[in-house]
């Protein structure tokens, strides 16, 4: 069928896959990094960055692409489609205050979780409408259109065409378009920037964003984490757990979860289902600081919770380290409790920092699992997957099968597996409603088994103590 590529714009580098479109195969990659950007980024930069990536002829013979690039990024474009200031990009904190404006002046989270089915947060695009109108107003007289990073990127691919496009994916990320819906929310766009704006056209998942003069098909593209769920494989019943310095689980859902605590985030995917994603405030930074507080470092961590029994003796840690978004305690902090003589060695300590992150996570699995989402097996992603310790509690406290799949680009694999579905469709050898089936994400699997009940005990014991230390905090919308 031919050969594709999917590109991965992050908010580090540039990374290629070229594909064999029929089976997924990977025949070329490439990669370079972008330059270093804080708050604030240039997207020449990440056009260089492409170009370096792409060069030796790794596009060669490709006959479509499809962009993942990070999420949450916003950049505003005057009358003329020109730049009106750098991208404003999502680990930019500044855009706090302006959330929980914005949060009051729709009405409270229940009401912005019934509009597009995400609570305002610093990350999201309509919170960054808000802070450039308060603090940059006349920027913000300027603006006569909107996009995200995917999106400018397909833009520029296209030789900056008069259409601009995204995808269902990004677009549920933005603050201001309705998973549950489809439909733009322009009112919401004029409540944050104090007028309307140009919303880019919203794709289906095996829509064509265009072609170049050269006429190689641009497919719609999407986000980072809509492209890595389709370039892992995972489908109805999977979710998946990304352990960073914070956490986020989402799973494959068939509707739209309208959360009127703002627990869910209620994100599409790339494939025309939905992405409800749940994010804690606390992962491996929890594992960090106590390998820190012990002398040691995360493989050491590992090695000394292994010398502790399920329990930890006793001793549980709540790890509301940087206060806590599930459940909803942004005030808080974590919290040690147990300590008895017999209690008080390194490796209980340990032990009870990987229960505690893993204790964490599994409450806002069980959020997702209280709504009627399907979990028959978990993905565990992110360089803590490959601990031991991480490895051996995760399957008994999360109760279900848990993949740890091999480390591969695979939002770049996610947003190749697009381009081949669109050129599939254009050829007429793929359905608009079914992607091409490339061999699922291999790995590592590992069963609860024998040690689920000891797991169930633990959780308990958690559970116990959060209640306890936090009552009802898990009320009104999260189990």
């Amino acid at each position: 069928m031919g050969i594709v590529a999917g590109l991965d714009s992050s908010a580090e580098s540039t990374r290629i896959v070229v594909c064999d479109a029929q089976t997924g195969a990977v025949l070329r990659q490439g990669y370079a990094p972008h330059p270093p950007s804080a708050a604030e980024g240039d997207p020449q930069g990440w056009l260089i960055s492409l170009g370096e990536a792409a060069a030796g002829g790794v596009l060669e013979g490709v006959q479509a692409i499809g962009v993942s690039a990070q999420q949450h990024g916003l950049l505003t474009l005057d009358a003329g489609g020109v730049l009106v200031r750098p991208a404003l990009l999502g680990n930019d904190k500044r855009m706090q205050a302006a959330a929980a404006d914005l949060t009051d002046a729709l009405g409270g989270r229940a009401a912005w979780a019934e509009a597009v089915g995400s609570v305002p947060q610093a990350a999201l695009a309509v919170a960054k409408l808000r802070w450039l109108a308060r603090n940059e107003p006349e920027s913000a007289n300027r603006v006569a259109a909107l996009i995200q990073p995917h999106d400018w990127l397909v833009w520029q691919l296209l030789g900056r065409p008069l259409r601009r496009t995204t995808d269902r994916g990004d677009a549920s990320g933005t603050g201001f378009w309705s998973a549950a819906t489809g439909a733009w929310r322009p009112d919401l766009v004029e409540l944050a920037l104090g007028r309307q704006a140009v919303l880019p056209d919203v794709l289906g998942p095996a829509e064509p964003a265009g072609h170049t003069p050269e006429g190689l098909l641009i497919s719609a593209g999407t986000g980072e984490t809509m492209a890595a769920a389709f370039g892992l494989g995972v489908g109805p019943g999977d979710a998946v757990i990304s352990l960073g310095a914070s956490g986020s689980v989402f799973a494959v859902h068939h509707q739209a979860l309208t959360d009127p605590s703002g627990t869910i985030t209620s994100f599409a995917d790339a494939t025309g289902m939905h992405l409800p994603v749940v994010h804690t405030l606390n992962a491996v930074r929890v594992l960090r600081g106590t390998a820190e507080l012990l002398g040691t470092d995360l493989a050491g961590l590992s090695e000394l919770a292994l010398r502790s029994t399920p329990g930890s003796y006793g001793l549980v840690l709540l790890p509301y380290l940087e206060g806590e978004r599930t459940p909803h305690l942004p005030h808080t902090a974590g919290t040690l409790t147990g300590l008895r003589r017999e209690s008080m060695k390194p490796e209980h300590l340990a032990r009870a920092a990987f229960e505690g992150m893993l204790c964490g996570l599994a409450d806002a699995l069980d959020v997702l699992r209280g709504r009627g989402v399907a979990v028959r097996r978990v993905f565990l992603l992110g360089a803590a997957a490959e601990l031991p310790a991480v490895q051996a509690m995760a399957p008994q406290l999360f109760g279900t099968r848990i993949v740890v799949p091999q480390p591969a680009d695979y939002a770049a694999l996610g947003a190749a597996r697009q381009a081949a579905w669109a050129l599939g469709v254009q050829h007429g050898t793929l359905s608009p409603q079914e992607p091409p089936h490339w061999p699922a994400a291999a790995g590592q699997d590992f069963e609860p088994g024998e040690e689920l009940a000891a797991g169930q005990a633990v959780r308990q014991q958690y559970a116990t103590v959060r209640e306890q230390t936090h009552p009802g905090a898990f009320q009104g919308g999260a189990q």
